[in-house]
């Protein structure tokens, strides 16, 4: 009687499990982290976005309220930012203005940087006619001086609410990220993924939405961050000028008032200092992220680390 051989045994392979506590983190949001100019531009919009969250919880006083026995007080602990010549907080002004400030800038940007997305790709996938009219207007709204113009449309309008001004500047600031999306979808639409899709019979939008799009989100970002920025200074521009909505608090309307009361004249340099402050450091906040984003999307920007440079003399 012949022996029983043992079969083998094929080990199981073990579940992967998942560990808890732990959530998965995109490999774009990595880079940016590892990135230095990214991480101190999350930082600064970081901070003032929190700012702007909790401000009803830090601000001392309602910014629109007049006081006349605390008219033109330098900064102290009672009024850390100081106070305006009609005695309102200006802490609370900056605080409570970073609120409106920053929610139009983004939804400016939010708005233009879609409009400049769907043309400009649209525009390069078609082709043809659609192309042509996209490309007429995007010449023309280039041409035009942005800030004229603007100064021109909110100086006509009856109401400059944020819906107006945020309508005012996302249909005017679209079309220099429309020309940069476009050249790039034009660089896109032959490559073999898009051939692939046309050949399997995908509509237009589906190609539009779900080939090019996803692989252009790095410079879609960098478009919202960019008109971010300059909506932003345009917006206080604007009302640093009298043509915002006076009613609201924000930024450009507390430069405003210290511009109008000749607070610098007068030797009134807090009304100036702090909401300016506020201002600068959010847009200096979003060219440090726009310039990280650059880099982790073009390998030919990234600076090179000194570690790497300390094994190629060790080699040589």
């Amino acid at each position: 009687m012949s022996q029983l051989q043992p079969t083998p045994t094929v080990p199981l392979a073990l579940p992967k499990v998942r560990r808890r506590g732990r959530v998965p983190i995109p490999g774009w949001v990595r880079l940016l982290l590892r990135n230095p100019k990214s991480r101190l531009g999350l930082g600064l919009v970081g901070f003032m976005v929190v700012v702007a969250l909790v401000a009803p919880l830090i601000s001392v006083a309602n910014p629109n309220d007049f006081n006349i026995l605390a008219t033109r007080q330098a900064p102290s602990w009672h009024h850390l930012f100081g106070t305006s010549d009609q005695g309102s907080d200006i802490f609370s002004q900056v605080v409570l203005g970073a609120r409106r400030s920053l929610i139009l800038g983004a939804a400016a940007a939010a708005l233009a940087t879609v409009l400049a997305a769907v043309l400009g790709i649209l525009s390069a996938y078609v082709g043809g006619l659609v192309d042509e009219v996209v490309n007429f207007l995007t010449n023309v709204f280039l041409v035009i001086p942005v800030i004229p113009l603007l100064i021109v449309i909110s100086g006509y309008l009856k109401q400059r609410g944020m819906t107006t001004m945020i309508l005012v500047l996302g249909f005017t600031l679209w079309a220099f990220e429309a020309r940069i999306l476009r050249a790039q979808a034009l660089a896109l639409r032959n490559r073999d993924f898009v051939q692939a899709a046309k050949v399997a019979g995908e509509s237009t939008w589906r190609i539009v939405f779900g080939e090019l799009m996803p692989n252009m989100i790095s410079r879609i970002a960098a478009a919202f961050v960019f008109v971010f920025y300059v909506a932003l200074l345009v917006d206080a521009g604007l009302e640093f000028l009298g043509l915002g909505d006076t009613a609201h608090t924000s930024w450009g309307q507390t430069l405003y008032w210290a511009e109008t009361n000749s607070a610098v004249l007068q030797g009134e340099w807090w009304p100036f200092l702090f909401p300016g402050l506020a201002l600068v450091m959010t847009v200096v906040g979003l060219v440090f992220l726009l310039a990280g984003i650059d880099e982790v999307s073009n390998p030919r920007l990234r600076t090179e680390r000194p570690r790497r440079r300390f094994l190629r003399r060790s080699a040589a």
